[in-house]
């Protein structure tokens, strides 16, 4: 069952999951139901206290190149890719001037090309990344996060998924990659650089169609990862 008739633009599809949060879909398609279950409303937001929000940058900024948020690269080898898509997923950073769409608009760059499982992906991703007012109170902090991966590996659920689907519901060469790491967060407290590590794990579904480049379809959510 496809989630869409016809693919719409990223940016449109963002703002429309952005503004629905409370009706995330969260039963997949075919095999990614198998994952589904209650999502999150983004990632903790650590100290919090009253912020007004402002501008990302100076007005007065001098000229120069356009900042830009490092792209994912294209690779025909899944594991590859599946190690640069987790870790672009947990790179960002507060004082870079983006804000939490710019990011999602870079994985959401190597989605389905048929636009399909983008809805679904930008609802995955909702929970990955905080929320717009989390990003603002996090700013006041510095706080930038990435990721150290320490395995990364097909897990044993996804043999019996395949084994279950029926033809034609998994696009070709779709596979499963589960990762678990080390979510590394920074930033500064009352003028004192803070730290902390977290434990975590999740699952990345991915299709490398023979000679073609590969590109994400869902992800599992957070710290619920297929085995």
């Amino acid at each position: 069952m496809k989630l869409l008739t016809a693919p719409r633009s990223r940016r449109t599809v963002v703002t429309l999951i952005a503004t629905a949060v409370a009706v995330l879909l969260i039963t997949g398609v075919g095999v990614y139901g198998l994952i589904a279950g209650s999502r999150g409303h983004g990632e903790s937001t650590g100290p919090v206290s009253p912020t007004t929000e402002h501008a990302p940058g100076p007005s007065n900024a001098p000229d120069g190149p356009t900042p830009r948020i490092p792209a994912i690269p294209h690779s025909t080898d899944a594991e590859t890719f599946a190690r640069s898509l987790a870790t672009a997923l947990f790179t960002w950073d507060t004082g870079s001037g983006f804000l939490p769409l710019d990011y999602t608009e870079i994985i959401l760059d190597v989605a389905d090309p048929s636009g399909a499982e983008q809805p679904g992906l930008a609802a995955d991703l909702a929970s990955y990344l905080p929320t717009h007012d989390a990003w603002m109170q996090l700013r006041q902090y510095a706080t930038k996060q990435h990721l150290k991966i320490t395995s990364v590996y097909v897990p044993d659920a996804w043999a019996d998924a395949l084994a279950q689907a029926q033809r034609d519901q998994l696009p070709d060469g779709a596979t499963a990659f589960t990762i678990e790491g080390i979510r590394h967060r920074s930033g500064d407290w009352n003028g004192d650089p803070v730290s902390a590590d977290k434990q975590v794990a999740f699952t990345v579904f991915i299709a490398c169609p023979p000679k073609r480049t590969c590109h994400v379809l869902r992800l599992s959510q957070l710290n619920n990862p297929l085995r």
